[in-house]
């Protein structure tokens, strides 16, 4: 028997590809690349700020964190994709505000596109309280 468990929520947008929106296993948690898709939406309105992308991609991987069983506080590594890196501060106010006092360890890395124009990706690795002892 397999201690991997497939996290699953319907508070965040369903996975488009292969893959799922977070698995647990070996005491840690691996949140898939979030974007900023907005419920019962594929894909970003032309033009959409860049605040409000990353509102909507911490709200989703929020929802996601959440379904698993964890919050900000058992996040161990974040990694955000950004189209921009002049967007920087934009994102790390926002990244700031959702985690509070909770400080993960972080990379920040600025790409030239992302699919379908969105701006921002999220991906993450936290521990699963459920498997602490």
């Amino acid at each position: 028997m397999s201690d991997i468990e497939i996290v699953s929520t319907n508070s965040a947008p369903q996975p488009l590809g292969h893959y799922s929106q977070a698995v647990k296993g070996g005491g840690l948690i691996h949140i898939s690349g979030q974007l900023p898709i907005k419920m019962g939406t594929q894909a970003v309105n032309e033009g959409t700020p860049f605040a409000e992308q990353v509102d909507q991609v911490l709200q989703n991987f929020l929802a996601i964190l959440s379904a698993a069983g964890a919050s900000p506080s058992d996040v161990l590594k974040v990694t955000a994709y950004i189209v921009g890196v002049d967007q920087w501060g934009v994102f790390n106010a926002a990244f700031a505000k959702a985690f509070g006092d909770t400080r993960p360890a972080r990379s920040v890395v600025p790409v030239p596109e992302l699919h379908n124009g969105f701006l921002i990706e999220l991906d993450a690795v936290a521990v699963d309280p459920s498997n602490q002892k």
